[in-house]
């Protein structure tokens, strides 16, 4: 069973489902190959725990790497969480397998359509959490007030 939730994170619903979006081109490239113009950039963390790459490549890009899916790549296979493909950097083929949680961009530079997502690491964002807590309860010793909205209205 899952756990109760205590609010709706509205970002992370939009996100996944903006994120489904690029699942779905990704099974149509998949399927029947790149249509007419369309090609993707692609960018994501390498740092991501889950991200699988050469060493070399991971060294030359130790953060983000953009990827371009238009003529040298093959072996395009999507998953439930990731998808993996092999491009071809100075003419010799590299495997990579990529999961959807660390894309921070995705566009079709020709159908002028582009997505940009967040990117934090679980560990260090719930810890920035607790910092920020901390902080706003030194901070913030006086009670709340309740401010009227009737003093922004325009009269």
């Amino acid at each position: 069973m899952s756990e109760m939730l205590t609010e709706i994170n509205y970002d992370k619903l939009i996100s996944k489902h903006l994120k489904g979006v690029v699942v779905d081109a990704l099974k149509i490239v998949q399927e029947q190959g790149l249509p007419g113009e369309n090609h993707f950039y692609i960018t994501f963390r390498t740092d991501h725990p889950n991200v699988k790459m050469p060493p070399m490549l991971k060294t030359q890009y130790p953060e983000n790497m953009t990827i371009v899916l238009q003529h040298q790549f093959s072996d395009l296979r999507v998953e439930d969480d990731r998808f993996g493909v092999v491009l071809v950097f100075g003419g010799i083929p590299y495997p990579l397998a990529i999961p959807f949680d660390a894309i921070t961009y995705f566009a079709d530079p020709y159908a002028k359509f582009g997505l940009s997502f967040g990117f934090e690491k679980e560990e260090s964002a719930s810890k920035l959490e607790d910092l920020d807590v901390n902080k706003k309860e030194k901070k913030n010793d006086k009670p709340a007030e309740v401010v009227s909205i009737d003093s922004f209205r325009k009269k």
